[in-house]
């Protein structure tokens, strides 16, 4: 088998877990995810959410933020050690490839409307290596 595929879902799968680590650092370290308003941080971290008093919407940020970068590390990871070392287990299963092409139209959709642009544009380049890899895999 050609190990083109199994390379370019190898750098598709970096790509995202470079992001989700990233994105993981700036959730516990520095000032990137914090509002420009203090005043915000301070309301968010006093008013809950209609679901549950049992958190505040600053928890719940912090939340969100951590579990996002977490997707995005064990997607690179899961798929970066398919395509390396179990490439044959990954080709071969119509499941886990369309999981991560959906995971990865998801994000490039999500990317788009609520995103800014680097880590939008890092998902579409994970997403055109994770396009090509399967192109190149199944043409012929």
């Amino acid at each position: 088998m050609n190990a083109l595929p199994a390379w370019l879902i190898a750098s598709s799968a970096a790509i995202v877990l470079l992001l989700g680590v990233i994105h993981l650092l700036y959730t516990f370290r520095g000032s990137k995810l914090l509002p420009r308003d203090a005043e915000l941080q301070t309301h968010m971290q006093a008013v809950s959410p209609v679901i549950s008093r049992q958190t505040s919407m600053w928890k719940a940020w912090i939340g969100f933020n951590a579990s996002h970068s977490c997707g995005a590390i064990l997607f690179g990871l899961v798929y970066g050690y398919l395509a390396l070392a179990q490439s044959a287990v990954l080709f071969e299963s119509t499941f886990l490839l369309a999981v991560g092409l959906l995971l990865l139209t998801a994000y490039a959709f999500l990317g788009k409307l609520y995103w800014f642009s680097v880590p939008y544009r890092g998902v579409l380049a994970a997403g055109a290596l994770y396009l090509a890899a399967m192109l190149i895999r199944f043409s012929g």
